[in-house]
């Protein structure tokens, strides 16, 4: 029973169950889930599907994370994607083609790739901080996603498109399926393989792993890389969703969110272990409050507000150190007799 208190999933868990509780309250059928023409149907899925894009960026996240970075470019690695996957879409005669639509999506996934080995070589080749190296981009990309698509939102009716983030396969959303895809080859490459203990060595400590023989910028050049790609599919499915691409308002603050599903999650800011099924499940509840607030009527005005207070009750109930301090039983020392009651004792 200790072990399990002291689980470091414990608290998401508990506040993930507390804000579903909530939505049952406020939403009638919020658990059922139906089959209407051999699809999947649900408030429940919906959170899957809708969250499927921020659990492919808050993976790269967390690998970038772990090796003791952070990425503030995935924002406009998504907007980037979606941009240049619609344009290219836009200019084909049959925008249904499946031949196009294919080549369209390969041409922005060695775009993200990239623009994901750049930023690794500014941290790890250059030596320049995480925090400004992906801040360039941050600014230089979203500047990009503009002039690709000129200033206006381009809008497409590609059916094959439709499918990576608003098509169903096997019952089930498309996204769903590429997200349990990425998940299980992430899980296996990092854990049944010694990757992940790489990245947790140069997490750990840098210079140290390098006298060991590890290449320490191969591996930073690779998670950026990484990154960078599960941001570009992001963007595929943002895109797809509303068949079409903003260049300006396209992964917005996505990078805020993902960072907090990874620190929601358990994985240290300061590099080192971190936990796949962790960030999946913070990238869950922050999706189930974004549900939440729309359920429960909260004013869109205050909506960011409501949604910072979640968060850092969340991360506060997850510290350890917090919790020694508010939770932990104070013992109360005995008080040294007073003048009085040492008069009035009674000698054996």
């Amino acid at each position: 029973m200790t072990a399990f208190l002291r689980h470091r999933l414990l608290w998401p868990v508990v506040i993930l169950i507390a804000l579903l509780l909530l939505n049952v309250v406020f939403t009638d059928g919020f658990l059922s889930v139906q089959i209407k023409d051999g699809h999947l149907y649900g408030s429940l899925v919906d959170i899957f599907r809708f969250g499927a894009p921020l659990i492919l960026v808050a993976l790269g996240m967390t690998l970038v994370i772990a090796t003791g970075g952070i990425d503030l470019s995935v924002g406009s690695v998504v907007a980037i994607a979606g941009a240049l996957a619609c344009l290219r879409i836009s200019d084909l005669h049959d925008q249904n083609s499946t031949g196009g639509v294919l080549a369209a999506v390969g041409v922005t996934l060695v775009l993200s790739l990239l623009l994901g080995a750049w930023n690794g070589f500014l941290v790890g080749g250059v030596g320049m901080q995480p925090i400004i190296a992906t801040l360039i981009l941050m600014v230089a990309g979203r500047g990009l996603a503009q002039l690709i698509t000129d200033g206006q939102i381009i809008t497409i009716n590609s059916t094959p498109y439709k499918l990576i983030g608003g098509g169903y396969w096997l019952t089930l959303p498309f996204g769903i399926i590429v997200v349990v895809a990425v998940l299980a080859l992430t899980a296996f490459l990092t854990r049944r393989l010694a990757l992940g203990l790489l990245i947790e060595s140069v997490g750990g400590n840098a210079e140290a792993s390098r006298l060991a023989g590890i290449r320490s910028r191969g591996v930073i050049i690779m998670v950026y890389t990484f990154c960078a790609l599960c941001a570009g599919i992001a963007g595929l499915m943002v895109s797809s969703n509303v068949s079409s691409a903003d260049g300006n308002n396209a992964g917005l603050w996505i990078e805020l969110d993902a960072i907090l599903a990874v620190v929601i999650g358990g994985t240290s800011l300061a590099g080192g272990r971190f936990s796949l099924s962790g960030t999946v499940l913070g990238a869950l509840i922050i999706q189930t409050l974004t549900t939440t607030i729309y359920s429960i009527g909260v004013p869109p005005e205050t909506t960011l507000l409501f949604k910072a207070l979640v968060v850092t009750v969340v991360c506060l109930l997850q510290s350890p150190a917090f919790r020694e301090k508010v939770f932990r039983r104070r013992r109360r020392s005995p008080r040294a007799p007073t003048a009085l009651q040492e008069k009035m004792r009674v000698p054996a």
